[in-house]
């Protein structure tokens, strides 16, 4: 049993080369991330509607959502004490700046960002640091963009050399099996799915497999110019410990993973929605279109064939989303999603990964760190 080496970010030094994925809302907070972190991975806390439990949260959710950032990453320390613990913060998020800079003064250790390009991400950390206008100041918090292409990890890398004189510490790369919100448009998707029948699930590995190649290259090229090891880790579609050397084997560090924590005993989803999982099979894992127009894979349940055959108008907005046209939209998905994280499922949107219907049984994240790093 060959023992993996530990992923490396700046000073961060994680035993085990595994990233939790951060999922919300309201499925992975102080929980799950404190118990990836006491297990030697990275736990990531998401912040998308965080604070859905907050007694002020419909009234105003940003106010909650600030105020449950530190509150959970306080419970996440007290399980990993010594963890290495961050944030999933989305781009799309109203109020972007104003959260990365709440997690920021909460003390967290990694920012991971996608669900579009986090441009002004290194402007943010370093006034909420108060290191602004101080490009040779190093930064307390590391910063993890995540991309899908080598286009999209190009245009932040040299965005970031030009206006911050800076480098991410940390790249996320998300294929196409990946849960929730996918960083591809149906077309692409389309076109790196395989000639079968399972649409939903497989897809022209060859091809995305050179195009994680072609990241991890620029990536390291960008890292000897500036004389610094900046590692790249793989998301979407990992489940197994196979899977995570496939990824090694790549080139990469390490690997994000999600939906294999879903079905935990410490994951801080409800037993109804960790059921769905278990009971789910392969074919009822589908594409759907999000309110917000990006394609999304889910479980097909009761809420989604409604939702298809006409729309539900949102009774309250949550000022969750920068775009998002209240008008219009079929669904408010902070309403689908709070459903979900509250076991409500015939009423929730259940965001899921490519092999969510591959689970079996609750397990520990101790016995699925130890699957994935020594598969045992």
């Amino acid at each position: 049993m060959e023992k993996m080496k530990p992923l490396v970010i700046g000073d961060l030094v994680i035993e085990k080369p595994v990233i939790q994925g951060g999922m919300g809302v309201g499925i992975s907070l102080s929980s799950l991330a404190g118990a990836v972190a006491k297990a030697g991975g990275v736990g990531i806390i998401s912040t998308a509607q965080i604070g859905f439990r907050e007694p002020d949260f419909k009234e105003n959710p940003l106010k909650a959502n600030l105020r449950a950032i530190g509150s959970e990453l306080k419970k996440a320390r007290e399980i990993a004490p010594k963890g290495v613990i961050g944030f999933n913060i989305m781009v799309a998020t109203r109020n972007y700046e104003e959260y990365v800079k709440t997690a920021v003064k909460a003390g967290a250790d990694i920012i991971i960002s996608g669900a579009g390009l986090p441009v002004s991400l290194p402007e943010y950390v370093r006034e909420a640091e108060g290191k602004a206008g101080d490009p040779a100041a190093g930064l307390k918090t590391k910063l993890a963009p995540i991309v899908s292409s080598l286009k999209s990890v190009s245009v932040i890398c040299k965005l970031w050399e030009r206006k911050y004189q800076t480098t991410p510490d940390l790249v996320v790369i998300e294929g196409p099996l990946a849960g929730g919100h996918l960083g591809f448009s149906r077309e692409q998707l389309a076109e790196l799915e395989a000639d079968t029948t399972d649409t939903a699930h497989t897809f022209h590995k060859e091809a995305y497999e050179a195009e994680i190649r072609s990241i991890i290259d620029f990536v390291k090229k960008l890292g000897e110019k500036y004389g610094k090891m900046i590692p790249v880790v793989v998301a979407g579609g990992i489940y197994t410990h196979e899977d995570v050397l496939r990824q090694l084997e790549l080139g990469a560090d390490g690997v994000q993973v999600a939906t294999r924590f879903v079905t935990t005993e410490e994951c801080d989803a409800p037993e109804a929605y960790k059921q769905a999982y278990i009971q789910a099979k392969q074919e009822d894992i589908v594409i759907t279109k999000s309110p917000v127009g990006m394609p999304g894979r889910a479980i097909r349940n009761a809420f989604l064939k409604q939702v298809e055959a006409e729309r539900k108008p949102p009774k309250h907005c949550y000022q969750c989303l920068e775009r998002c046209d209240r008008a219009k939209i079929p669904y408010c998905i902070t309403d689908a999603l709070v459903q979900a994280a509250e076991g409500h499922l015939d009423q929730a949107l259940l965001f899921c990964g490519s092999n969510a219907y591959r689970a079996e049984r609750i397990e520990t994240v101790q016995e699925v760190m130890d699957d994935l790093v020594f598969g045992i």
